[in-house]
């Protein structure tokens, strides 16, 4: 009962390599399920690649890719609070981000170098240094024993202003502190006009458009694990649902323990997106929830939410499908986990 991750491995790590290649500075990042391979493979491909620098999304990740080998500097991208303890600071590999100024002073008043970013608020608003208060932070850490690393700016993904807001808030920063910058979410043309305004070295941290750039590398299967005829008007499932058509009711591997179906919000930005959420949730109330499995090349609907490890899905008679095939799955490796990684 396998929910499996296939990947080219030579051709991904040949887009790995070309990526690496043309983005100066590049700062990986692992994180959560590390995009679908596990923060280990990551961490190894990291240094497969020759890079210095690795980017974690929260503390407890960074033993996790010291285990894997990787004896560079990691950077922790959720800000340092005191409630996350004084382990992680006293690590010179490690660099913690810094984003309010009442987690700066506590960390000021610990005497400690440890190395640190400081986090400039975007118009993500979701954590960072208001410009206003980018001189008191620089005060801060002038009369402390603290390194800093340079100032990180996590920016909104909307293309529209964004290198217009990176600008702004890079020269807002380094008119406080003279200090490397280090980015997020700008494209490689972005990328490089800001590099060739500004004076200090810069680095871009790139997750998933380097782990998840080349989508024919990879593909995930399921493995069809029952077929039962059913009649119209049968019940199945645990919800004992009746059928509205006579067909088949396939077992397939891969449920919620995997994240199959588990996905984040739509972003619904596009007129378009808002049109297709719509349409969604209104099958959804109805009933006809379309599953990611596609089974004789069609996608399938769900005869009720997927299990734990499996899921339940209907196809029509005419369908072509046996006990022990591998259909396709087309999910987010974000939000899924396999069972198994092949390659």
């Amino acid at each position: 009962m396998t929910l499996t991750l296939h990947v080219d491995t030579d051709a991904w790590r040949a887009h790995l390599r070309r990526f690496a290649d043309d983005t100066p500075g590049l700062v990986p990042v692992a994180k959560g399920n590390g995009y679908g391979f596990g923060l280990a493979r990551l961490a190894e491909e990291t240094v497969r690649l020759g890079l210095d620098t690795l980017a974690v999304g929260m503390v407890h990740e960074v033993a996790a890719v010291r285990a894997a080998g990787f004896t560079g500097e990691v950077v922790v991208l959720t800000p340092w609070t005191p409630a996350d303890g004084s382990e992680v600071l006293d690590d010179p590999r490690t660099i913690v981000t810094v984003s309010r100024l009442d987690d700066l002073r506590s960390l000021a008043g610990k005497r400690r170098d440890t190395r640190i970013l400081l986090e400039v608020r975007t118009s993500m608003r979701r954590h960072g240094l208001p410009p206003a208060e980018l001189a008191q932070a620089a005060a801060l850490v002038a009369d402390s024993p603290l390194r800093v690393e340079g100032w990180t700016i996590h920016l909104p993904m909307v293309v529209s202003g964004r290198l217009a807001e990176a600008r702004r808030l890079a020269s807002e920063a380094l008119g406080a502190l003279e200090a490397p910058l280090w980015l997020s979410h700008l494209s490689d043309d972005e990328y490089r006009t800001l590099a060739g305004e500004v004076s200090v070295p810069l680095r871009l941290r790139v997750g998933t458009a380097l782990w998840l750039g080349a989508p024919r590398t990879r593909r995930v299967t399921a493995r069809v694990l029952d077929v039962h005829p059913v009649e119209r008007g049968e019940r199945v499932g645990y919800w004992q649902r009746r059928m509205p058509r006579s067909g088949y009711v396939v077992v397939v591997s891969g449920g919620t323990a995997n994240g199959v179906a588990m996905e984040a919000p739509t972003a619904a930005a596009t007129a378009r997106q808002r049109l297709v959420a719509a349409a969604s949730g209104s099958m959804e109330a109805l009933g006809l929830a379309l599953s990611p499995y596609r089974i004789d090349g069609r996608k399938r609907f769900f005869i009720e939410p997927p299990h734990m490890q499996s899921s339940l899905v209907f196809v029509p008679a005419d369908a072509g499908v046996a006990i022990g095939d591998e259909v396709p799955v087309e999910v987010r490796l974000t939000t899924v986990t396999a069972d198994r990684i092949e390659g």
